[in-house]
């Protein structure tokens, strides 16, 4: 940056200070430019934040954002365009609504691909903006416009988006956008892709756009309902088997569903066997047999909102690829979500189709309450020896889930002063200190010990777990920035491979003060891998302690506390101690809540 002054008289340093962050910089009474029209598009539809790296072919969109739209769409700027998605995956999860995202031409948006894949995936609504061109050659600077141009750009992430277009008028900007909005939103949501020609931002506004129509173009149709009749008929089933479980995953994305399920296993005596795709039911509640016999024990499994059914009801071994049942021969499998509805045919994250006895197509967030009420209808008709049968299922699970919580207590006593310090142990010593808070976990849940430690008994307490590496640092963001302002402490269990491939996510949550309370789960190593390598190992008699190489994050380790006060963070660590790690967390989470900015504190693990 320059340090001369611009055309106001003051120095650029000055003006951005006063003006890109909160100030009161009065936008423009009339479009002037075509990004102006496209702010206005964009504002429009609610869009409270847009992340972005920055480049040249949205150069026009961005002075629109700036100038002529003011602060009304905050402007999150990130060091990679895949930090930028993610950020909007995270928001997107912890919020439900979407955030904007631009990519610089091709190869911004060849840089997001990866962000752009777990965010479809994931089914978060993220609206993707590229600028692109210009399309009228005659308007292209020499080389680079050519470079940084595709022909039909959005085929760079057309199977992994839900719809990708380009407006070539700008009329037809608001009729692309609001359909943008709508298809994103609409279950099952996901990104989509929308380049904006260079050429057309920067044109002149020579005629009037009306935008009058834009909230009835953009607004989202309603959810899919199940069919009556078929609903019926899986509550008759349901409720007339004898040891049924519930299998969630993506029903929590509608926080409703939370509480209705815990009424649904409550009514009718349903044991719940938790994916955490979304948080879905209570951790400690007596029905979650999670990590228990339950399945295999089930004569009646009903998925709800779940992709892949397999991996709850299969058991793996890992070094042969072998894969059995769980399920025992005869259960009745049942099943409500979307299904095939909006099936790739390029990504396989749909999984191995399983046999089913009924199957209903509807999002799960108008069917449950319907499934509740028929299931209340059917309960309330149990003569004496029904219901006696149903209160023996339920102590049953009551019984095994109060077994698994033992088991992983004792596992956890038993580890609890080894050094480096043991998974268990640092769920636990994070948690001593977060349950004094109205709190919330981003992403990653330290190899589950968080969910056999914490106490997640609300819809807000974790948008859903981790996806793969180099996925969470960018999502946990996007988890802060959605709860910022609120008083709640945002907490990253932040792996040390994750954080390797994103290092500089750590400077967006500085410099746009987001309230994040990162608890390195430091292993100095990328241990997913390298088990992998130990088991290959053992299968094929090569040395097992040879499987480290290429695996480790060591010599040098990363000293992750002061890579963080580089960025401005508070930071204490690496810490290895034990006994060490509560007081430190304890620190940290007081100076996030008292300032609102984020801290860091080092925790070095054992692999698991």
């Amino acid at each position: 940056m320059t340090d001369r002054p611009d055309a106001s008289g003051k120095d650029p340093a000055s003006y951005e200070r006063e003006h890109d962050r909160g100030g009161n910089f009065a936008p423009y009474d009339k479009p002037e430019w075509g990004s102006d029209v496209m702010v206005d598009v964009l504002r429009g539809l609610g869009l409270r934040y847009v992340a972005l790296n920055p480049g040249s072919s949205f150069r026009g969109l961005h002075d629109s954002l700036v100038n002529y739209g003011g602060d009304a769409i905050e402007m999150i700027e990130c060091p990679h365009e895949k930090i930028a998605v993610a950020l909007a995956h995270g928001y997107a999860k912890a919020t439900g609504e979407p955030m904007a995202v631009l990519l610089h031409d091709l190869v911004g948006l060849l840089q997001g691909t990866m962000g752009v894949y777990y965010s479809y995936i994931d089914r978060t609504p993220v609206i993707v903006l590229g600028g692109s061109g210009p399309a009228e050659h005659d308007r292209r600077r020499p080389n680079i416009d050519w470079i940084h141009s595709a022909n039909v750009q959005g085929e760079a992430v057309r199977a992994y988006t839900k719809w990708d277009h380009e407006p070539r008028s700008l009329p037809s900007v608001q009729t692309v956008l609001a359909r943008a909005h709508r298809i994103a939103m609409e279950e099952p949501r996901g990104p989509v892709y929308i380049a904006l020609d260079a050429g057309l931002q920067e044109s002149p506004v020579l005629e009037p756009v009306p935008l009058d129509d834009l909230p009835r173009l953009a607004a989202v149709p309603s959810r899919l309902a199940p069919e009556p009749q078929a609903l019926r008929r899986l509550a008759e089933m349901l409720c007339a088997a004898q040891r049924p479980v519930i299998v969630p995953s993506y029903a929590g994305r509608d926080p409703q569903s939370f509480s209705t399920l815990v009424d649904l296993a409550e009514t009718v005596g349903i044991g719940v066997v938790e994916t955490h795709w979304r948080l879905n039911f209570p951790n400690r509640h007596p029905l979650n047999v999670t990590g228990s016999t339950a399945l295999e024990d089930a004569d009646c499994v009903l998925f709800v909102d779940v992709k892949d059914m397999g991996k709850p009801t299969q058991k793996l071994d890992s070094v042969t690829r072998s894969i059995q049942s769980k399920l025992a021969p005869g259960t009745t499998v049942l099943d409500i979500g979307f299904n095939d509805v909006g099936i790739s045919s390029w990504s396989e994250d749909y999984a191995e189709l399983l046999p089913t006895d009924l199957q209903i197509t509807a999002d799960t967030a108008v069917a449950l309450p319907l499934l509740l009420e028929e299931c209340r209808r059917l309960v309330a008709a149990d003569d004496d020896a029904r219901a006696a049968l149903r209160q023996a299922w339920r102590e049953d699970l009551t019984a095994r889930h109060d077994e698994v919580w033992a088991g992983w207590r004792a596992t956890a006593a038993e580890k609890r002063d080894e050094v480096p310090v043991s998974t268990s142990r640092l769920a636990e010593e994070v948690w001593a200190v977060v349950q004094e808070h109205d709190w919330v976990l981003t992403a990653g849940t330290a190899a589950e010990w968080a969910l056999r430690t914490w106490d997640f008994d609300a819809p807000h307490r974790h948008p859903g777990k981790q996806l793969g590496t180099a996925t969470q640092i960018g999502i946990s963001l996007g988890v802060a920035l959605a709860h910022k302002g609120t008083d709640r402490l945002v907490v990253d269990l932040q792996p040390d491979g994750d954080l390797m491939f994103d290092a500089g996510a750590l400077w967006v949550a500085s410099r746009y003060e987001l309230p994040l309370l990162v608890v390195m789960f430091n292993n100095r190593a990328y241990y997913n891998d390298w088990e992998h390598q130990e088991r290959l190992a053992r299968q094929r008699g090569t040395p097992v302690s040879r499987a480290h190489i290429g695996m480790a994050i060591d010599t040098p380790a990363p000293d992750f506390a002061a890579l963080a006060r580089s960025f401005g963070w508070w930071a204490e660590g690496p810490i290895e101690d034990p006994d060490d790690i509560r007081d430190a967390v304890r620190r940290a989470a007081e100076h996030v809540l008292a300032t609102g900015t984020p801290a860091l504190v080092d925790v070095v693990c054992q692999p698991k």
